[in-house]
């Protein structure tokens, strides 16, 4: 299905409407009347329903909850600040003690390593994969999310995008809740594209195709023998780059409870990817200029870039004084778009009931729309839910790219819902590179592709053991 951008707001007012709207009732059937000894007011408000987790408000009281987190910076900053708040503000009673271990690798292998002797923290914040990883060990959020008191209600899960809120449940069990969501995009030079002659930026790959090679040609045919070799796509060899692209030919990376890369889609994904470049519409480039430095001199029509890199983006256009305007759009296929969105989650381990339920308050109040606009101002990733989106309106007008990019989250693709993913995915960032090494493999042509996604095969079964 094609990606259509719809901003957020739009489809949260869409549903609130739909909701408020009364229900048609046949003219025949008579409401009935409230019995005369029913209290008034309690049919004007219902009893809410008790708690499900057999836990009591006053078993909370001073509960200390451990938390692991991967940020450094102004994120670690931010979170650290805002795990104060709530330590200052929360009606429970709950302390949160946040530490930091600076990376996702860290998280992963000093997690594990807790597991196994039984030190590990009451969350952690890491990657969906790490949680399918840990297995048993991760405590299932659906009662939590789904308890009538402590949880959340149908309006408040359903301000959360599908494609952030289903990457955590497997199988029925919740292993996490999202804690930030990115996506990369294509970067398009719209003012040199309508010098080119193109009206619109590409809305497929032939189209795609037609506007980088023309960009290519142009730059040959300038006054700079220097820029021969330049135009088109910069190619990126991130693993997720790789995914979008093989998800906008109809293919992908997860099939069942494996991975199959051999598969017609992925086929003809990789084959117009090699090929543009064989035609020298798709270049690599040398690491003596950042990605940002070369989309600003318009060495490359498209580059790619993570929506946390915007900003970078921005500075590099006015480092340059270069005035053109420049969009993100996603990854066009051959009769669909795709975007991969990806990010941390917070996760639970087992412990005990009020620890637990401790653990997903905190959660719960990190979930907030007013929070989570803190963490998009700092962040610049998507806001995980669309009230969020509401709330930065004054965001939105500073960065008009980053607006116009979260209008394409709603039909997003999730990664692999597999633990092997941590491994597979540096495989398949590896793979996509070598395809484009033309000193490595100076005879790769597009007829090898079928080979090796052969290979990617084997080495993911491999990983998978």
């Amino acid at each position: 299905m094609t990606i259509r951008k719809i901003p957020i707001a739009i489809l949260l007012f869409v549903f609130i409407f739909s909701a408020c709207t009364p229900t048609t009732t046949d003219s025949n059937t008579q409401t009935p009347r409230p019995s005369a000894t029913a209290n008034a007011e309690d049919a004007k408000t219902p009893t809410p329903e008790a708690s499900q987790l057999g836990v009591e408000k006053d078993a909370l009281r001073g509960k200390q909850v451990n938390i692991w987190h991967p940020w450094f910076g102004a994120q670690a900053s931010l979170f650290e600040s805002q795990v104060a708040q709530f330590n200052a503000e929360n009606e429970w009673g709950i302390v949160v003690v946040a530490e930091s271990k600076n990376n996702y690798n860290e998280i992963f292998s000093q997690t594990s390593a807790a597991l196994e002797n039984s030190s590990a923290p009451q969350i952690v914040i890491a990657l969906p994969e790490h949680a399918l990883a840990w297995g048993d060990d991760v405590t299932d959020l659906n009662p939590y999310v789904h308890d009538p008191e402590f949880g959340m209600s149908a309006l408040e899960m359903s301000d959360f995008a599908n494609v952030i809120w289903r990457q955590d449940e497997v199988g029925g069990k919740r292993f996490g809740a999202p804690a930030q969501r990115t996506a990369r995009f294509i970067l398009y030079n719209s003012t040199w594209a309508r010098g080119l002659g193109f009206d619109s930026p590409p809305q497929n790959s032939s189209e795609f195709e037609a506007q980088a090679c023309a960009a290519h040609d142009a730059l040959t045919k300038d006054s700079d023998p220097n820029n021969d070799s330049l135009g088109g796509w910069l190619i990126d060899s991130d693993a997720h780059t790789a995914l979008a692209w093989m998800l906008a030919f109809d293919g992908g990376a997860q099939e069942e409870n494996g991975y199959r890369f051999l598969a017609p889609g992925n086929i003809d994904a990789f084959k117009f990817l090699k090929s543009l470049q064989q035609k020298s519409c798709a270049w690599v480039a040398s690491p003596d200029l950042s990605v940002y430095d070369r989309f600003a001199a318009r060495q490359a029509l498209f580059a790619t870039a993570s929506l946390e890199e915007f900003s970078d983006q921005a500075r590099a256009f006015f480092a340059a004084s270069n005035t053109d305007e420049w969009i993100a759009i996603p990854f066009p296929g051959a009769e669909r778009d795709a975007l991969v969105v990806y990010g941390s989650s917070f996760i639970v381990f087992n412990s005990n009931d009020e620890t637990q339920l401790a653990s997903w308050l905190f959660i719960r109040w990190m979930l907030s729309s007013e929070t989570q606009a803190d963490w998009v101002r700092t962040t610049g990733l998507f806001p995980l839910r669309s009230s969020t989106f509401d709330l930065l309106a004054d965001y939105s007008a500073d960065h008009p790219q980053w607006a116009d990019a979260v209008t394409y989250l709603s039909d997003g693709d999730v990664t692999p819902q597999l633990s092997s993913w941590r491994l597979v995915r540096v495989m398949l960032a590896d793979g996509f590179r070598d395809m484009f090494d033309s000193i490595r493999h100076p005879d790769l042509t597009e007829g090898q592709v079928p080979l090796i996604l052969k290979q990617m095969d084997d080495t993911a079964e491999e990983l998978s053991k």
